[in-house]
């Protein structure tokens, strides 16, 4: 009896260490499976035997604690001390990255007021309701964590969450909803829209109601995007019954403002429209080429690459859009920037502050921002950088990847998806402040990038083995850089415009204070 006493307090303590460190880093019993099927398939369990394990029925082997402790970069005797942290199941909080202070007065905010303002206020900025829609749509992006599960439903409920897809299963859905195909023949052409240089323009397709679908016959050559062509707008029927109501698919030409059919530039609802349908589809497409459960299990089985659809046929701007939908980890990032610096696409669920702005440059952007520097480079290599920011008081540490591309009509352009790493380190018990001030001191020893200190780089090395992305140990192997949301409020010890300018204070605060300190 006193054997079976101790099995059973040693399979409580083991089960419930290994249940706290899952719910921790937001692994399901499925993700936690297929984790310990990478490092070792023979001992991987099943997600029934892992549930039975966490909840004290079953003792694992050693074997398999190993396997654990590998994942979760724990001390395999960590494992058998049969002591509990208070705060182990306690994930971090998930907070909004757009959240801010009431405003008052409260009433200035009611949705009459807004309705009148906010039209007058876009035509006295040239701001267009296009970009206005792209606004509110990224932040309801960010304040979900780019998590919408009607929509990934409604995918699934199409594609039987079946991955991969191939172009033969994509053209079976369009048809067993009655859509008809029609191919076209035009070649991209010029269109300056919104950038001082002239880009290529291609129309790739259109939807014509209700029920036919145009596709041109460039997409041929590139399966990846015809099969997001096609998935969009079978999105569009499924979503809409088909009713035509959205804009044709473009690559280039004009980055934000007015729809091509536009004839004010200023506030039109049917552009608001258009945008928020544009969203949709687009995530309805990308859930039902990539559906969740499969998806995230094919993202770790690929350390996360940022070029890992490549192997099944997914463009690589599906996939890293598709990683802060599907991962575990809530804090990501992701750009999509065309030369000289304007932003196609944004999500800031991690809350980083923008480069630039995506509807008009700015003047003094920063240029260490790892989106900027590939920009500027000719590889197309897949390139990780740590990054130190400042902002609002608050330092933050950044891990992403960048990507220099080519869009259908064959412009370049560069794709980052990124993660803030400090919720990480915080979530094993590292001071992130500490390691964040270590690796910034070190940088400014190097004049504002540098190596990593060898201790900081095993935090990080670790902390990508947990999170199973291998391109934070790619980026914690370079030299970090300190970036900054502007260049003139540069952070570095040596200024990276050479001096900074000084900061003068407002003539009028000068009358203040010379008047209430006599």
């Amino acid at each position: 009896m006193a054997t079976r006493a101790n099995l059973t307090r040693k399979a409580h303590f083991l089960g419930t260490k290994i249940k706290s460190l899952r719910k921790r880093n937001h692994l399901t019993l499925e993700d936690l499976s297929v984790r310990c099927v990478q490092l070792d398939a023979t001992a991987a369990p099943s997600v029934s035997y892992l549930s039975m394990i966490e909840n004290g029925k079953r003792v694992p082997s050693e074997r398999l604690v190993k396997i654990i402790a590998d994942i979760f970069q724990r001390d395999l005797n960590w494992f058998y001390d049969e002591s509990l942290e208070a705060t182990a199941i306690d994930p971090a909080p998930r907070t909004s990255a757009v959240a801010g202070m009431p405003l008052e007065p409260g009433f200035l905010f009611s949705e009459n007021l807004l309705q009148l303002a906010i039209p007058e206020l876009l035509a006295q900025t040239g701001t267009t309701g296009r970009q206005f829609a792209h606004l509110l749509i990224r932040a309801h992006q960010e304040s979900n964590q780019n998590r919408f599960p009607d929509l990934e439903r409604a995918a699934e409920s199409v594609g039987r969450k079946i991955f991969p897809l191939s172009l033969d299963d994509i053209l079976g859905i369009a048809g067993s909803l009655g859509l008809k195909i029609r191919w076209f023949d035009k070649s991209s052409f010029k269109d300056k829209g919104d950038t001082d240089k002239p880009l290529n323009t291609l129309v790739r397709s259109f939807f014509d109601a209700p029920n036919v679908i145009y596709l041109n016959k460039c997409l041929e050559t590139t399966p990846a995007r015809l099969k997001f062509d096609l998935a969009n707008h079978i999105a569009h029927k499924i979503l809409h019954d088909g009713d035509g109501a959205r804009a044709p698919q473009v690559s280039g030409g004009r980055a934000s403002g007015r729809r091509y059919d536009a004839e004010s530039p200023n506030m039109d609802a049917k552009d608001v429209l258009f945008a928020w349908r544009d969203f949709e589809c687009s995530y309805f497409a990308a859930a039902l080429l990539g559906p969740k459960t499969p998806f995230r299990q094919f993202l770790a089985r690929h350390s996360y690459g940022i070029d890992a659809g490549d192997k099944v046929d997914l463009t690589r701007t599906l996939v890293m859009r598709r990683m802060s939908s599907v991962s575990p980890y809530p804090h990501w990032h992701y750009f999509d920037a065309y030369p000289p610096g304007n932003l196609r696409a944004v999500y800031r669920g991690n809350g980083i502050p923008l480069p630039w702005g995506n509807m008009t440059m700015v003047s003094d952007p920063c240029q260490h921002w790892a989106v900027f520097r590939m920009i500027n480079s000719r590889s197309t290599k897949p390139s990780a950088q740590i990054s130190i920011l400042e902002s609002a008081g608050d330092k933050h540490l950044y891990c992403c990847e960048s990507i220099r591309n080519k869009d259908a009509a064959g412009n370049p352009h560069v794709l980052c998806a990124g993660v803030d790493l400090s919720p990480a380190l915080r979530a094993q018990g590292i001071d992130a402040a500490r390691t964040i001030d270590q690796i910034q001191n070190a940088c400014n020893k190097h004049g504002g990038s540098g190596p990593i200190p060898s201790e900081n780089r095993r935090q990080l090395e670790s902390i990508g083995k947990i999170l199973n992305i291998g391109w934070i140990a790619a980026g914690a192997n370079k030299d970090a850089t300190i970036i900054c949301p502007r260049s003139t409020s540069c952070p570095r010890e040596k200024h990276c415009l050479g001096k900074a300018a000084p900061k003068l204070k407002p003539e009028i605060d000068e009358i203040r204070q010379s008047l209430t300190t006599n």
